[in-house]
Formats: structure tokens, C-alpha cells, sequence
């Protein structure tokens, strides 16, 4: 019997993040004085410090700029996924974005390849953006 995989904390900043991605949109958070663009979200804008900000949707376009495999479970819940590699994507808006890729294995990429979002969803109240190739609609 498998341990369940951890959930994310969903509170007040993260929540447009988590309801977005529930209904299969990305979205990074965007400050409504300057325009700056990051992700994960943060209660003021880490260029100007204005509280003022909204979840923005994005196109879901990146690159891979790198990856690990993991091989050890430091989590009971991903013991049955080992190994499992982990990618870190730079988004074409901007923010970087920690992930899964699904429908390659990373050895198979190169970095600077585009890789596009899809959407995992893991229950009724969690979905998690994860990343394949540009193109692949597995």
C-alpha cells in the first residue's frame, strides 16, 4: 500500500495559483503597480514591495534550463515513482517554475529545448502543473 504524496499548502496567497491550475490554467503573480511577474506567489511584490497583486494567467511555454533524478524518497508518498527526475523550467513570461516532466525522460531533452504546461490532476482539490515537450500532446 503506497503512502500518499504530499499536498500543497494552499492559503491565501497561493489560492488563485491552486484554483487556476484546478481548471487547467497557469498563472504567476503579477503586481498591479509595476508589472513584475513572479512565481511562487509573495505577499508584496518582490520589485516594488506593493501589496497590490493578482494571479495572471500565462501561456505555458518554457525552457528547461535543468534537472535531477531523484533516486532516494525523502518523502514516503514518491517511493513508488523512483526514480523520478524533477526540471526546472524558465517560463517564457519570466518566473522560474520547479516541476515534473511527463511524456520523455530528461536525458532524451536538451537544455533550451520548449516544453509546454500540462495539468495533473492528483484529486478533487489538488492539480499540479507539470511540463512535457513542446508538441507532445501525450
Amino acid at each position: 500500500m503506497s503512502t500518499t504524496k504530499p499536498r500543497p499548502r494552499i492559503d491565501t496567497v497561493s489560492k488563485g495559483f491552486w484554483d487556476a491550475a484546478r481548471a487547467g490554467t497557469l498563472t504567476v503573480q503579477r503586481c498591479d503597480d509595476c508589472g513584475h511577474n513572479h512565481y511562487p506567489g509573495s505577499p508584496v511584490c518582490p520589485n516594488c514591495l506593493s501589496s497590490n497583486q493578482s494571479w495572471a494567467p500565462v501561456s505555458g511555454r518554457g525552457t528547461l534550463l535543468s534537472w535531477v533524478r531523484f533516486h532516494r524518497a525523502y518523502w514516503d508518498g514518491f517511493r513508488d515513482d523512483l526514480p523520478y527526475a524533477v526540471i526546472l523550467v524558465g517560463l517564457e513570461e519570466g518566473p522560474l517554475m520547479i516541476s515534473n516532466l511527463m511524456g520523455a525522460e530528461p536525458e532524451s531533452l536538451k537544455i533550451g529545448d520548449p516544453l509546454e504546461v500540462c495539468f495533473d490532476a492528483v484529486d478533487e482539490t489538488t492539480t499540479l502543473p507539470k511540463f512535457r515537450p513542446a508538441g507532445n500532446t501525450r
